[in-house]
């Protein structure tokens, strides 16, 4: 769950939520200031859809402190190795970052920079990043807006992303399932650009998945 930038004055919220059909969804409500309560029935849903299995579903959001966009991460969709190449391919929203300008009606639009517009027919331009495999928590910096990732391993890694604030129109890929961490897979390609992490562990005694926390 997330405020709204305007929260105090519009009472507005966002949820990620698996619901019982296994659907990931991003919803808005409404706090009632005066009445002290959540109106329920207000529910907007910006995005829904279905996840094939029942892990790897991130889902973690936040808005940035500077551009006020509504940052929504999503892991590669489950069961083990990405079996649907589902991070390498931007038309889906698995194994990716998503950026959105979430309206006052309770659509969204697409912010003009976000790198993936006016691509190839069949990208999705809400994409952000791509390339993670379960993005369960990230945070903004809040004084100059670089984005830190902490993305789950599978086999051998653990690793820590960061996009800096001055590559946010790059089009980043973090390289999940071509490469895990530095570690290349079945699928690494040569002439594909794959952003490394800032830092990756590899599992151990007392060295479990990496799970995210707050920039200070």
């Amino acid at each position: 769950m997330t405020f709204d930038p305007d929260f105090q004055s519009n009472g507005f919220f966002y949820v990620s939520y698996i619901d019982t059909e296994n659907y990931s969804v991003i919803s808005r409500f409404q706090f009632l200031h005066k009445q002290g309560i959540v109106d329920i029935e207000s529910e907007k849903k910006l995005l829904h859809f279905e996840q094939p299995f029942n892990n790897h579903n991130g889902g973690h959001l936040a808005f940035h402190p500077i551009d006020k966009y509504l940052y929504i991460s999503f892991g590669d969709g489950g069961s083990s190795g990405d079996p649907y190449g589902h991070a390498q391919n931007l038309g889906n929203f698995f194994g990716s970052i998503l950026r959105i300008n979430p309206n006052v009606n309770g659509t969204y639009s697409i912010p003009s920079d976000n790198p993936f517009i006016g691509d190839a027919p069949g990208f999705l331009p809400e994409i952000f990043l791509y390339g993670v495999r379960n993005p369960w928590r990230f945070d903004l910096d809040p004084f100059n807006g670089d984005l830190w990732i902490a993305d789950v391993g599978q086999d051998r890694v653990e690793e820590i992303n960061l996009l800096q604030v001055d590559s946010y129109t790059d089009g980043t890929n973090f390289g999940w399932a071509s490469m895990e961490g530095t570690i290349r897979r079945p699928g690494y390609r040569s002439d594909v650009s794959y952003h490394e992490p800032a830092h990756e562990y590899e599992h151990g005694v007392g060295r479990c998945s990496v799970i995210g926390g707050v920039v200070v």
